[in-house]
């Protein structure tokens, strides 16, 4: 087996290409998306360190289409901010990514470059006895693409019906029409086409003795279906669990860059975590504004000012539903009310890297948990669940606001989702992948429930007894 956290082929990889500090700069465009370099980075306690991390990204540095009249923008005069970066640090979660000015990139040390892509050489080798007989088996593999198409039109169009004119039971079926679709060329799309271009212009004839590939021109025959997509293990997704910020990634998905720096929602500003798909308008400001009772968003304070005049709610709208002291829980229809919903998902979409709903709020009840004062009700967290889960999900999303964190109001919420599944008289589980944070949160809250109930039972239990008392279902508990 390959080391923990090493490719199995890390020994046989040339180490990436390395540029000497000080022998490149940044007006010559000379870092670029994929280099390593290191990076002025401050710490929780003020302190500056220099880590070494990953450009995902670059820009230019954006102005404040929101900023005040009349009030220039600070500006520096270092040519070097006026680029923006965005980095992955080296180790560290993916939510700490950010935007970083070009003056904090350290060009005195090394720059280290990706390493080359090198594809297996069998891929190449094989099949190939001479540079000048690659032309010809392109052409081969080209005449028998077209002998295949022409053969699949003819007997499309010899086995469709005419209308009105009823079909033999024995004749076959016509085989439907394809659908066109768009596809996203990937790298290895993008090797075969250098190939046949470099194919295209290779020097000499066809050679039809040539030794390679033997074709099968059966039009009868159909493809080979396409490998399945490799997904992660157990093991890798546990192991990926403290820098990918998510315990399942998407291979397909695109990766977002993200687009919001910080948000401020009543008197807590806080930094985004993800990407989240608000107007572009509002994408790259330093700050988005936020009403803490009608989640909608704005520019400039000045925006939210004028708008806290006109904004009635001072809860969420939905029926309160508990209430005990100073903790309330609304329950929320996402069809009643559509723009709350899709605005506490778009909000919810900064700190949850693998949310991918944020318009389709209909199917869905929302539970609110609030904090009261003698100004209204502010948000705390949430979680959401289907109106029907053929899976008997009891909860789609979880989240608890990142300024809210670390004072147990995450078990209260699970807690209070699993009540409302005793009332219901079912099992259930919160919807996979879960986040980092919510699979550590609802690992404690398993294990913490289970002990309990077992110290507190004399005679002996099964693991069915304990899924009906405590509505967990019977995988959880085997997992606790």
């Amino acid at each position: 087996m390959a080391p923990h956290g090493t490719p199995k082929d890390e020994g046989s990889q040339e180490p990436p290409p390395i540029t000497p500090g000080g022998t490149y700069s940044l007006q010559a465009s000379t870092v670029s998306v994929g280099c390593k370099i290191y990076i002025r980075r401050q710490n929780p306690d003020g302190e500056t360190e220099e880590r070494l991390a990953e450009i995902l990204s670059i820009r230019d540095k954006p102005t404040n289409a929101y900023g005040v009249r009349g009030v220039k923008q600070e500006d520096s005069h270092n040519p070097a901010d006026r680029l923006e970066f965005f980095v992955h640090w080296d180790q560290f979660n993916k939510r700490l990514d950010e935007w970083v000015p070009g003056s904090r990139l350290i060009i005195s040390r090394d720059l280290e470059w990706p390493r080359p892509k090198t594809g297996p050489a069998s891929k190449k080798t094989i099949g190939k006895k001479a540079p000048g007989k690659g032309r010809g088996q392109s052409l081969l593999k080209k005449a028998a693409t077209n002998a295949l198409s022409a053969a699949a039109s003819i007997r499309s169009e010899v086995g469709t019906p005419v209308p009105g004119t009823p079909t033999p039971s024995g004749a076959p079926s016509p085989s439907p029409a394809p659908s066109l679709s768009l596809k996203r060329k990937t790298p290895h799309d993008e090797d075969e086409d250098e190939e046949e271009d470099s194919d295209a212009d290779a020097d000499g004839e066809m050679d039809v003795d040539a030794e390679g590939e033997i074709l099968d021109l059966d039009a009868n025959e159909t493809p080979p279906p396409p490998p399945p997509v490799s997904s992660f293990s157990k093991e890798q997704e546990i192991e990926k669990l403290r820098t990918s910020g998510s315990m399942t990634q998407s291979i397909s998905e695109i990766a977002r860059v993200k687009n919001l720096n910080r948000l401020q929602i009543g008197r807590h500003e806080i930094d985004a975590w993800y990407f989240s798909p608000y107007p572009q308008e509002y994408a790259h400001l330093p700050i988005l504004y936020i009403c803490e009772f009608c989640l909608s968003y704005f520019g400039s304070p000045f925006m939210l000012s004028r708008h806290r005049r006109r904004c009635n709610l001072l809860h969420p709208p939905g029926n309160e539903i508990y209430r005990h002291e100073n903790i309330s829980f609304f329950e929320l229809d996402g069809k009643r009310q559509l723009a709350w919903c899709r605005n506490l998902s778009l909000l919810s979409k900064c700190f949850l890297d693998h949310k991918t709903l944020y318009y389709d709020v209909t199917p869905f009840l929302y539970y609110v948990m609030c904090f009261r004062d003698s100004t209204g009700c502010h948000i705390i967290g949430y979680f959401s669940k289907e109106k029907e889960s053929a899976d008997n999900y009891n909860v789609a999303c979880i989240l608890t606001l990142p300024q809210h964190q670390r004072h147990g109001y995450g078990k209260i919420l699970i807690e209070f989702s699993y009540e409302l599944s005793k009332k219901e008289g079912k099992l259930g589980s919160p919807e996979k992948p879960l986040s980092d944070l919510g699979l550590l949160g609802y690992r404690a809250y398993w294990a913490e429930t289970i002990i309990e109930l077992l110290l507190n039972t004399t005679d002996d239990i099964s693991i069915d007894d304990i899924a009906q008392k405590t509505s967990i279902t019977h995988a959880d508990v085997m997992n606790t």
